[in-house]
């Protein structure tokens, strides 16, 4: 399974599962090796088509690291962090959570839009 990193070591993301807030952005990057990156995006493909027709969830689009990066960026809106968690924690979505070769690394945290 990936590891899974706090890219906030202060706020780890099943501690903002617990903020009622929304809507929400998931933005998660991923450091996936060269030679894992077909099979990573297959296997994300069928976690994405899993989350789409989760309640709550609005939009979805991944990014590629420019120059050869190995990084990997999917950005997520959900109406909320409770839609979120709900559908992150379903059995079906762990299992293929699970698939995930253990040498891939993942850097979730769940943002709020501010005006500015």
């Amino acid at each position: 399974m990936a590891k899974l990193q706090s890219l906030d070591p202060n706020t780890p993301m099943f501690a903002q599962f617990k903020e009622k807030t929304g809507p929400i952005v998931l933005a998660n990057t991923f450091v996936v090796p060269k030679e894992r990156t077909e099979a990573f995006l297959a296997l994300f493909q069928r976690q994405a088509e899993f989350m789409k027709a989760q309640p709550g969830f609005v939009s979805l689009q991944m990014h590629k690291g420019t120059a050869g990066s190995q990084l990997l960026m999917n950005v997520a809106v959900w109406e909320s962090t409770e839609a979120l968690a709900t559908a992150f924690g379903r059995p079906e979505f762990q299992r293929m959570v699970a698939e995930s070769p253990d040498d891939i690394v993942t850097y979730p945290h769940i943002f709020q839009q501010i005006d500015v």
